[in-house]
C-alpha cells in the first residue's frame, strides 16, 4: 500500500511555499498599484496560480490511493460538504438577525478542516 504522505513536500510543500511568496508578492505590489490600475485583478488573482497546483496533486494523490484510502477520502470529503453546506445556509438565516458577512476565503479554510476531520473520523472507523 502506497502512502499517501510519499512525496508530500514535493506535492503540497512547494506549491504552498509558491503561494506564500505569490501572495505576500502579491499583496506588496497592491498596496504600490493605483486603484484605477488595470493590474489590480489579475495581481488579487495571482496567488490562486499556485493553489491550482495544489489541487492538480491531490487529485492525482487520491487517484494513486488503493480502494480504502479511497473511500476514506471520499467520506472526509462527504462530510465536509454536506456540513459546510448546512453551515452556510444556518449562517445565512443569522446574517438575516444581524450576524457579520464572512470573508468567502475562510469557506475554502473550513472545508479543508471539516474535511480533515471527516476524514480522521473515517480513518478511525476503519482500523
Amino acid at each position: 500500500m502506497r502512502s499517501p504522505r510519499n512525496g508530500w513536500s514535493r506535492r503540497v510543500g512547494l506549491p504552498m511555499a509558491a503561494y506564500v511568496v505569490v501572495l505576500v508578492a502579491s499583496m506588496w505590489l497592491l498596496r504600490s498599484t493605483p486603484p484605477a490600475s488595470s493590474w489590480r485583478i489579475p495581481l488579487a488573482l495571482a496567488p490562486i496560480v499556485p493553489i491550482v497546483f495544489v489541487v492538480r496533486n491531490g487529485i492525482r494523490a487520491t487517484r494513486e490511493m488503493d480502494e480504502l484510502e479511497q473511500r476514506i477520502a471520499l467520506e472526509g470529503a462527504a462530510f465536509a460538504q454536506t456540513t459546510m453546506i448546512v453551515s452556510a445556509i444556518a449562517y445565512g438565516f443569522l446574517q438575516a438577525v444581524g450576524f457579520p458577512a464572512v470573508n468567502a476565503m475562510f469557506l475554502g479554510l473550513g472545508l479543508v478542516a471539516l474535511s480533515t476531520i471527516g476524514r480522521r473520523v473515517a480513518a478511525w472507523k476503519y482500523r
